[in-house]
């Protein structure tokens, strides 16, 4: 990855992370629907960008990568000033260089979702066709909610559904993970790798469809059955990964992730009884958001990003701990009071200097 590259990435991600505290700066701020950009600028400008840049395997971004950033910005602006129509056709743009891309790399159709292809070629692919199917819904729901109104669900909100774009990143890093597992030939390690990219999947597509339609019972019986899976792919990880600097990284998004499943339970039972504030409420979900986007996505995008560069020459240790600070503890608060938004913002460009430009090693790091 080129210098220039990492500091697009690296001012890109902490625009994002700013904006998502920059209502509490501005007067009247919360009138200002800057979650948008929280959102976008993560996860698919940036995790857009360096999925597609994995993807094609190339030091320097393509022609059709260097467009999907361009666009992505522009949908993202677009979206932010609610100009539809202009968003809705550049989500299409998207979708057809994603799908470009996608096919260049693997097939048109996903023929090795059911065959014996490693399951992070699988995980690989259905990240990225995540990508491409989310751009073409979201121009969909904006066609839904703005001009058509065919459908009317509560909770087809347009800023509900965009918290989609995080799932494909979730993807790409569970394809790295399994990429680092040695290959194990017995029938029941297969049939685990398997169980869990299936889970995982249809797991989550299930649960939004229960979210649309509003089934709590049904949300947190899916939600268990995905935190099992993620359980039992964290504990392959463990038992299969390579001993390598990567894993450290991966191990700590693994928590991340499983801190989500465990929030995002609670908040399903806590919503649905009594006694419990809004305020209470909405507070774990923005710790739930922050640990999922910032937690357990970074750990993979960070991964992504000096892919071919590892082992780097840093205290693994030291950026995971800090890792950790900024997410669950600075970042959380930040959304509220502004001492801890600019130390969570500082904080975070630091970890992303160190992770980005640290330089490779020849050698392993027991760090």
């Amino acid at each position: 990855m080129t210098a220039r590259l990492k500091v697009f990435l690296m001012i890109l991600m902490t625009l994002a992370l700013f904006f998502g505290f920059l209502h509490i700066f501005i007067l009247h701020g919360e009138i200002y629907n800057f979650e948008r950009l929280h959102i976008f600028l993560f996860n698919l400008c940036s995790g857009g960008t360096i999925l597609l840049y994995f993807t094609e395997g190339k030091e320097r971004l393509s022609l059709n990568t260097f467009f999907f950033s361009f666009l992505a910005l522009s949908y993202a602006v677009c979206a932010f000033f609610k100009l539809y129509p202009v968003s809705m056709l550049i989500a299409l743009v998207l979708a057809v260089i994603v799908e470009k891309i996608r096919i260049k790399r693997f097939t048109f159709l996903p023929y090795n979702f059911f065959n014996l292809s490693p399951v992070s070629e699988n995980f690989h692919q259905a990240s990225l066709l995540c990508l491409s199917i989310g751009l073409v819904v979201s121009s969909l729901v904006i066609a839904n909610n703005e001009y058509l109104k065919y459908v009317s669900f509560p909770k087809l909100t347009m800023d509900t559904f965009f918290l989609g774009f995080s799932f494909p990143l979730s993807l790409i890093t569970m394809s790295v993970m399994f990429s680092l597992m040695k290959n194990n030939v017995r029938f029941i390690i297969r049939l685990l790798k398997d169980a869990g990219f299936w889970a995982v999947n249809l797991g989550v597509i299930i649960f939004f469809l229960f979210i649309m339609f509003e089934k709590p019972k049904f949300q947190l019986i899916v939600t268990s059955i995905l935190f099992i899976a993620v359980v039992v792919i964290f504990v392959l990880f463990v038992k299969l990964g390579i001993k390598a600097q990567q894993k450290k990284f991966l191990s700590s998004g693994m928590v991340f992730l499983l801190f989500t499943a465990v929030t995002g339970i609670l908040y399903i039972i806590l919503k649905f009884l009594p006694g419990y504030s809004q305020d209470e409420l909405k507070f774990l979900l923005r710790l739930h958001a922050f640990a999922s986007l910032y937690g357990w996505n970074l750990s993979g995008l960070a991964i992504l990003c000096r892919y071919n560069d590892f082992p780097i020459m840093l205290d693994s240790k030291s950026i995971i701990l800090v890792h950790w600070i900024t997410v669950v503890i600075l970042a959380p608060l930040g959304y509220y009071f502004k001492p801890f938004a600019v130390s969570a913002v500082v904080l975070y460009a630091v970890m992303l200097y160190f992770v980005l430009f640290s330089k490779g090693s020849g050698k392993t790091l027991n760090n």
